[in-house]
């Protein structure tokens, strides 16, 4: 039986020298391993407790919805800015190489509510950073975040200490 890292496709030297740029295309393109994805994700957080599952556009949508679905949590979308048609709350965050604002709609976390963040990656952490600042910014408490790959060597985990991580696959190199 394959593992879930048996279905990521590994390309050497993208986009620039000495980077191993790990694409979760392949995971998505064949029934069983996004079969494998989503449930091994699911899996990893059966003992959590929580109210509703937030999920970052776009790659957030893909694992985020059918956990959701599955567990029958309702979905709330976090967005680039400018793509959410009622009243919003955002924020601003570093990338490598500029700026960027993640919104949420206002009322799509009611204070008190436990939320699950879902993504397909940590690397960095800042992206994820940011996502737990829209939450609590609307009074919801991280009960954790789900990832189906983490990229441990870019120490993602250390910018969210303090939050629980689950990381479906875990590559240790950047």
């Amino acid at each position: 039986m394959k593992e879930l890292k048996d279905y990521v496709r590994t390309i050497p030297n993208f986009p620039e020298e000495g980077i191993m740029f790990r694409d979760i295309t392949t995971v998505m393109q064949d029934p069983d391993g996004l079969k494998l994805a989503i449930d091994t994700m699911q899996d990893l957080v059966k003992d959590l407790d929580f109210d509703v599952v937030v999920g970052a556009e776009s790659r957030g949508f893909i694992f985020g919805t059918p956990i959701a679905y599955n567990l029958h949590k309702p979905f709330v979308l976090i967005r680039k800015k400018g793509k959410l048609p009622a009243e919003t709350v955002s924020i601003d965050y570093d990338l490598e190489y500029g700026k960027a604002t993640l919104e949420m709609h206002k009322d799509s976390i009611k204070p008190g509510q436990k939320v699950l963040i879902v993504d397909d990656l940590i690397a960095t952490g800042g992206t994820t950073e940011a996502m737990i600042k829209l939450v609590e910014s609307l009074g919801g408490e991280v009960a954790g975040v789900l990832v189906m790959m983490e990229l441990a060597g870019l120490k993602g985990r250390q910018k969210i200490a303090g939050y629980r991580l689950d990381s479906a696959v875990v590559y240790e190199g950047k």
